[in-house]
C-alpha cells in the first residue's frame, strides 16, 4: 500500500524556488512508493488548517517554506501520527539546519522517499508553540519590527538588527526554574529546542531536541562593543563559554515582567502578556529526516553555498 503524502507550499517563502516546486516534487518522489498531493497557502495560519486537516490521515504533511511555515505545518501534527516532512525556502531554516535536511530542492525531496522518522519535543510557551527555539528580549523585539516591513531576506533583518541595536536596552525579568525564583537582567532569553536560531547561529550548541528539556539561554547585557565577538561564538558555537552567556536545561521556566511582553516562537511574532509559562511536550512531534547519505552538515559557508542553483535532477 502506497502511503500518503502532502505537500504545503508557501507560494511567497523563497527566492525563484517556488517556481519549479511542483516539477521538483513530481520528479523526485517515488511514484511506487507513495502519492502525492500538492496544496498552496492562501494567507496566514492556512498551513496550521491544511496539515489539522490532514493529521492521521497522511503518513507524512511536508512544509515547502520557511520557519513560519514549518512552524504552523508542525502545529497542526502535534500528537498525530503523521511526521512532518520539511522542504527549507525561506533565509533562516533554523530546524531544518539541526536536522541536516539539504538545501538543494531536489536533494531535500530525494530524502523524503526512504526517511528516518524520530519523535522530537515541541515547546510551548502559554498558548503558542515552538518546534525550534522561542524567546524574549531583543530577538522577540526584532521580529515584531520585521513583521511589519515589506522587505525580507537576511540582508534586510540584519539592517533592522543594526539599527536597533545600539538603543535597545535590556529588562528585569522574574524567572522561575523548579522551586527557585531569581531576577534576571537579560538583553535576551531564549527557549531552544534545537542549537540554532536559523544560518548557523547557534544560541544552545548543547540542545536536544529529543532529551525532554529546554535549553533556557540568557544572554546578559553586554558592552556594545563586545557584540562582534558574541556573534563569532554563535556562529563557532561556544556561545555557552562566553561570560555574558548562561545556559540552564530544564523541563518549564515561568517568566514575569511587569508590563506586557513580547515573544517570538520560531521567529514569527506573539505577545505574552505580564507572565510566560514554558513547558516542554515530550517527544509530540514526529518528523522526517533525511537518511545519513543525504544529510547535509551545516558550517559558516553553507548559507553562501545554498545560493547557488539547485541541480537537474538526474533521470537515468
Amino acid at each position: 500500500m502506497r502511503k500518503k503524502i502532502l505537500f504545503i507550499i508557501n507560494p511567497v517563502s523563497g527566492i525563484g524556488k517556488q517556481k519549479a516546486i511542483e516539477s521538483y516534487i513530481k520528479e523526485g518522489i517515488d511514484t511506487k512508493l507513495a502519492a502525492v498531493e500538492i496544496l498552496y497557502t492562501q494567507h496566514k495560519g492556512h498551513a496550521f488548517e491544511l496539515s489539522r486537516s490532514a493529521a492521521n490521515h497522511c503518513q507524512m504533511v511536508v512544509a515547502v517554506g520557511g520557519d513560519g511555515t514549518v512552524n504552523e505545518v508542525g502545529r497542526g501534527l502535534i500528537g498525530s501520527t503523521t511526521a512532518l516532512g520539511i522542504i527549507p525556502t525561506g533565509s533562516g531554516n533554523g530546524l531544518a539546519r539541526h536536522l541536516e535536511i539539504p538545501f538543494k530542492v531536489n536533494k531535500a525531496i530525494q530524502a523524503l522517499n526512504n526517511p528516518l522518522i524520530k519523535p522530537i519535543d515541541v515547546i510551548r510557551m502559554n498558548e503558542f508553540y515552538s518546534l525550534n527555539v522561542a524567546g524574549i528580549g531583543f530577538d522577540a523585539f526584532i521580529s515584531h519590527l520585521f513583521a511589519q516591513r515589506k522587505r525580507r531576506g537576511p540582508l534586510a533583518y540584519m539592517q533592522l538588527v543594526t539599527k536597533e541595536f545600539a538603543t535597545y536596552k535590556s529588562a528585569t525579568y522574574q524567572v522561575t526554574i523548579g522551586n527557585e525564583t531569581k531576577d534576571w537582567n537579560a538583553f535576551l532569553i531564549s527557549f531552544a529546542n534545537s542549537t540554532q536560531y536559523g544560518n548557523n547561529f547557534h544560541i544552545a550548541p548543547k540542545a536536544r531536541v529529543d532529551d525532554g528539556l529546554i535549553d533556557v539561554c540568557l544572554i546578559r547585557d553586554f558592552p556594545k562593543y563586545t557584540a562582534p565577538a558574541l556573534l563569532i561564538s554563535m556562529l563557532d558555537q561556544s556561545i555557552d563559554k562566553n561570560k555574558y552567556d548562561m545556559i540552564v536545561k530544564a523541563p518549564d521556566v515561568v517568566i514575569s515582567h511587569p508590563t506586557p511582553m513580547l515573544g517570538h516562537v520560531d521567529g514569527e511574532p506573539v505577545e505574552l502578556g505580564t507572565e510566560a509559562i514554558i513547558s516542554i511536550l515530550p517527544l509530540a512531534l514526529n518528523v522526517a529526516a533525511p537518511p545519513p547519505e543525504l544529510r547535509q552538515p551545516q558550517n559558516f559557508f553553507s548559507p553562501l553555498m545554498e545560493m547557488l542553483p539547485s541541480m537537474p535532477i538526474n533521470r537515468n
